[in-house]
């Protein structure tokens, strides 16, 4: 198969281990890591202590270590990086279409790998193109394997060997209109296996084709009927973290970069630095500090490594914003962070009232590390930022490898902007009748919601993230028609931390933009930020009125449509690309942020 390359970030992504994908001369499946191949020597490491620290205590790993993507190159000495994919699915259709007998549609013989001649099917003296079959069985743990088009079409009760063909009795292309058939005379309908709980497809086998050919594993679900190239085929199961240095001591900036590279062991072993100091890499690093210092600053390191693991992702980032925003504005900024807060005369309004920080965020880096995938439903991180309890998933999460060590990651680089909301403000809103009212009605949507997936580890999110998602939401779209970034280059963090004893309630939002591919961006979104108070304001007045009002304003959630998590919130108002939000556009009503339409009276923002 030829050389085909895709971008690092999409390998966590869309194009990850087990993801289905067309190349120009067939389709295939992405291999798990132990076919990922790297350059001779290469080690391309990538260091983020807070996330690494993270994922060794959820994987029970304590030797896991996150790597970039296998880079392609033209150097012959390198050996032959990249990524093993194999061919799947292993069923085809001909190319030779024939019209069915009442002119409304089509059929195409369905023929298995086994009777192609190279990438040709041959009828006698004639030779057909062929394209792989679009229909694949999967089942909620992940596994994928193709249809057992013989036994579908005969109910599993032994294939008479006669040719079997796929019609199409219409244009539309539904599934209702998509028959298997034999020349036996026997034929089902694709929409029989569509169904969730049908038993058209019988139960599944456990295939793993990313980790090989001959990868199986028990299983006891139902097999369900899967388009490979669908939205629902594949979800990247991903954890994110924004690395924030410590900045009251250089010398633990210098300790935990060199952390993974041997510094480890002296927490346990403090007689072997004499020795580490002899490695060039570390030499050079800790060349002028002294012993005491640096013991000092590994004690200090390894009690922080045990407690990133314990508090939540976005617990240590909303404090790096908030509490240390002041001190973030040194003049000698981080390569990997720097923020300033902006002087409140730059941004107060009547209409600003309930927000207490802008902070320009200069310079940030994201490290995205992939743990698994799912398919049919996502099973991304939780409100907190944390994966949930993997007991308590609906749906497994598949491997991404059979034994690995190491896990994929990318690291973004960009600027945003991060907006502190005042937390007495929130919690006297959340104290308001009216709001209570509101939120009982966004509960029982997640209540219905619940009721179609009985073994979710989801919760309720409460009311104060529904406030700032939606305005995240609302302010993305607003700024994106002036900055210069389209929408879909906005990404957004919701830090919703209700107060606990000895820790008080902090909220805040941040909106960013990064790249793999660059160092940074271009200052847009920063220099947008020092206007943020004609973004908000704009955000307010276009949420105000959709365009789908009074319908999208009255929406009723659970009741009026399938979009029980959404209060007023459609694709005309605060919807925005999926890849631009943390929560795959869920959890939103524009009637908790300003006044619509339907005038519930549960608004935190006064008419700017």
């Amino acid at each position: 198969m030829s050389k085909s390359e895709v971008r690092s970030s999409q390998l966590l992504t869309t194009f990850g281990p087990g993801a289905m994908m067309d190349l120009p001369d067939g389709s295939v499946i992405v291999g798990g890591l132990d076919n990922w191949r790297y350059a001779s020597g290469a080690q391309p490491l990538i260091d983020e202590p807070r996330l690494v620290a993270k994922l060794r205590a959820r994987l029970e790993k304590p030797t896991l270590v996150l790597k970039a993507p296998p880079a392609s190159t033209d150097d012959p000495t390198a050996g032959k990086p990249g990524i093993v994919v194999w061919r799947f699915p292993c069923w085809f259709l001909v190319q030779n279409p024939e019209s069915l007998s009442n002119g409304s549609g089509n059929r195409r013989r369905l023929v298995p790998q086994s009777q192609l001649a190279g990438a040709k099917f041959k009828d006698g003296d004639k030779s057909y193109d062929i394209v792989p079959v679009r229909f694949v069985r999967a089942c909620e743990h992940g596994h994928v394997d193709d249809i057992d088009w013989p036994g579908f079409i005969h109910g599993y009760k032994g294939g008479c060997g006669g040719s079997l063909h796929l019609e199409e009795r219409s244009t539309t292309g539904a599934l209702v209109d998509v028959w298997a058939t034999c020349s036996c005379g026997e034929k089902r309908s694709l929409a029989a296996a569509a169904i969730r709980g049908s038993k058209a497809l019988g139960l599944c086998n456990g295939a793993r084709p990313w980790l090989g050919s001959y990868s199986h594993e028990k299983c006891d679900q139902l097999s369900r009927l899967l388009i490979r190239s669908a939205s629902n085929a594949y979800f990247s199961q991903t954890l994110s973290v924004i690395s924030i240095p410590d900045r009251k001591s250089p010398v633990d900036e210098i300790v935990k970069a060199l952390w993974d590279d041997g510094l480890s062991i002296l927490a346990s072993t403090p007689t072997s630095l004499p020795v580490l100091r002899q490695i060039p890499k570390i030499a050079t690093r800790l060349a002028g500090i002294a012993d005491t210092e640096i013991m000092a600053s590994v004690a200090r390191v390894a009690q922080g490594v045990a407690q990133f693991a314990e508090r939540p992702v976005k617990e240590v980032e909303i404090e790096a914003f908030t509490d240390a925003a002041e001190e973030l504005g040194s003049d000698h900024p981080s390569d990997d962070f720097f923020a300033r807060t902006l002087p409140k005369s730059a941004w107060d309004a009547p209409w600003m009232a309930p927000i207490q920080r802008v902070v320009l965020v200069h310079r940030l880096r994201e490290v995205v590390a992939q743990v698994g995938f799912t398919r049919f439903e996502s099973q991304g991180a939780d409100i907190a930022g944390e994966l949930p309890d993997e007991l308590a998933l609906e749906l497994k999460v598949a491997p991404i490898a059979r034994d690995a060590d190491w896990l994929p990651a990318v690291e973004n680089r960009g600027e945003g902007v991060f907006i502190s909301f005042d937390a007495a403000a929130i919690s006297n809103w959340l104290k308001r009748d009216k709001v209570q009212e509101r939120l009982a009605v966004m509960n029982a949507g997640f209540a219905s919601w619940l009721e179609g997936h009985p073994n979710s580890s989801r919760t309720f999110p409460g009311g104060a993230y529904y406030l700032l998602h939606t305005f995240s939401h609302l302010l993305m779209t607003a700024i994106s028609l002036d900055c210069g970034y389209p929408a879909s280059s906005l990404r957004e963090r919701i830090y919703a931390l209700p107060g606990v004893p000895g820790q008080p309630a902090k909220y805040g939002v941040l909106i960013f933009t990064g790249s793999s591919d660059a160092e940074g961006t271009l200052g847009g979104l920063v220099e947008a930020a020092r206007r943020i108070r004609e973004f908000v304001r704009k955000a307010l007045e276009l949420a105000a009125l959709c365009s789908n009002d009074p319908i999208c304003a009255h929406h009723q959630p659970g009741q009026h449509d399938h979009a029980p998590l959404l209060g007023a919130a459609c694709h005309g108002c605060v919807l925005v690309p999926e890849t631009s939000c943390e929560q795959r556009n869920e959890f939103l009503d524009r009637a908790l942020v300003v006044t619509t339409v339907e005038n519930c009276g549960a608004e935190f923002f006064p008419p700017p």
